[in-house]
């Protein structure tokens, strides 16, 4: 993949000795003000975990059984499949959005869906009303979710590209902690239906901000270099990167290294479409890791409880639908912390060693909760449901630390910009295929097995560390473009010298911005 070929030599140390110390995120007001519309995509993702949360609650609503006839088995995984099905649906249109419409407009698309779809969620007067409510929620999420990383990604100052990015998956949790404890709190509205309708019209609130403010938001620097507007890409890179300078080294640097791989990958058409994805080695190598990381992030034992928790927990006889919801609303403030003090370490700990030290604990704590669960159905003892349900968080804060901040960060810093909005559709396709999985099987072998189906998690979770290992690769400290150098080595060095820009070609586009003014977007 052509874009590789604009890194930096392994001589000198890539942008960051071009950055200014004294610019920080605390310090600087405009640094500040792209944080502010950085948080406005990161939400996104608060969507996602407020819909998993709440219907993993919902489920031990009494006014939402009794509404919806007490639903199970098939129509149970129905119900919370739907949304990935809705998702799987918009999955062949949202990389053309994306790379077609921009970031800003794809986005505003999605959250415009998601706002109809729980209005209709929340007037819901039927199962089949819930049910099609849900599938446009998924619908619209896929917009949405495909483009926010994308766009947090390209336009974030680059000494805070990797942990935003990483915190984009861990605000998951953020939506997970509203639903759970609304939920916990609406339980005591026993007899109204509103204690499972004000959840619902609760989950549109990001999308009526991200409807209100999007086009506020910095368009990605890339896709405008894509399309033609240079000058618009310098401007939003000058004003929030280097207050308004265009001269400045930083940006100087990232515009020139756009350029050259936008530039190298227009001189092949080959290297955008989907074939592009399977024709290269470093493509191949991309798939390998993205792909797999989507699946394992959903196939890592996580999807027990993530969605079927009731299930888990009566396992280990806690029946009562109170205690229930109040595990329920303190894991995922557990996972909330785990996941952003995870997503400040990225730079520092490594992507690699994160992942590696997550898939260790998991299987430690997997293999001791699926013990204790055995002797909890020999015995009935007390203190080994209890022991269970501290390995569950000690299980989560080890996924937290890498499958939950990184596979989305970790994703789109390894793809290219050609082909970043396809490869996070596959990435994102797998993962709801896995999810739909899990949604269908899961309470089917639970009802089966019981607990003898944790057996199955246990060997896979093994698996999974051994493969991380084996191709998970560091990036730690690397621009994207750099990135992108690691996975396309062959011939690398000469393709950079072939199409990085003059600096002339840059200083004719700086010489027709006026930075300084109010950057327009």
């Amino acid at each position: 993949m052509g874009a590789g070929a604009i890194a930096t030599s392994s001589s000198n140390t890539g942008y960051r000795h071009l950055l200014d110390p004294n610019r920080k995120w605390y310090n600087n007001r405009r640094i500040i003000a792209l944080n502010g519309w950085i948080f406005l995509l990161l939400i996104t993702s608060s969507t996602n975990g407020y819909d998993g949360s709440m219907m993993n609650a919902l489920q031990s609503d009494s006014q939402w059984n009794a509404y919806f006839k007490y639903p199970s088995g098939g129509q149970l995984g129905l119900l919370n499949a739907i949304q990935n099905i809705g998702s799987l649906a918009a999955y062949p249109f949202a990389p053309y959005m994306s790379d077609g419409f921009g970031r800003r407009g794809t986005i505003f698309l999605g959250a415009t869906i998601m706002l109809i779809a729980t209005g209709i969620q929340t007037a819901a007067q039927s199962v089949g009303m819930f049910i099609g409510a849900r599938f446009l929620i998924g619908f619209g999420l896929t917009f949405a979710a495909n483009a926010a990383p994308m766009l947090v990604t390209e336009v974030s100052y680059p000494l805070y590209r990797a942990p935003l990015t990483s915190m984009y998956n861990s605000l998951w949790y953020s939506g997970a902690i509203i639903a759970a404890w609304t939920t916990f709190g609406t339980e005591f509205m026993r007899n109204s239906s509103w204690s499972w309708r004000l959840p619902s019209l609760l989950q549109g609130l990001p999308s009526i901000a991200q409807v209100c403010l999007i086009y506020f938001v910095p368009e990605s620097p890339r896709w405008l270099v894509s399309k033609g507007r240079e000058a618009e890409a310098l401007h939003i890179l000058a004003y929030y990167h280097a207050d308004g300078n265009a001269q400045d080294p930083l940006v100087v640097y990232e515009f020139d290294e756009i350029r050259a791989a936008i530039a190298l990958d227009r001189a092949s058409v080959a290297n955008s479409g989907w074939k592009s994805l399977f024709t290269s080695a470093g493509n191949r190598r991309r798939l390998r890791i993205i792909l797999a990381l989507g699946w394992f992030s959903q196939w890592s034992g996580n999807g027990l409880v993530s969605y079927y928790l009731k299930k888990v927990l009566i396992n280990i006889g806690i029946t009562n639908s109170t205690d229930q919801l109040l595990i329920n609303g303190v894991l995922q403030i557990w996972n909330l912390f785990w996941a952003i003090g995870a997503s400040l370490l990225v730079d520092r700990a490594g992507r690699r060693l994160l992942f590696l030290t997550s898939c260790a604990g998991m299987l430690v704590c997997f293999i001791v909760q699926t013990i204790c669960t055995a002797e909890y159905f020999k015995s009935g003892s007390g203190p080994l449901a209890h022991t269970v349900i501290a390995f569950i968080f000690l299980f989560y804060a080890f996924y937290d630390l890498a499958f939950t901040p990184l596979i989305v960060s970790y994703t789109v810093e390894i793809l290219p910009y050609q082909i970043r909005a396809k490869g996070f559709t596959l990435f994102n396709l797998t993962i709801s295929c896995a999810i739909i999985f899990n949604q269908y099987v899961n309470p089917i072998a639970l009802e089966a097995i019981s607990w003898k189906y944790y057996i199955v998690y246990c060997c896979w979770i093994a698996f999974e560390l051994v493969y991380c290992y084996l191709f998970v690769v560091e990036t730690k400290g690397l621009s994207l473009e750099e990135t992108a150098a690691l996975f396309d080595q062959d011939g690398a060095a000469a393709r950079r010298i072939s199409v990085r820009p003059t600096h002339s070609d840059s200083a004719s586009i700086k010489g027709s911005v006026h930075v300084n003014e109010k950057v327009e977007v």
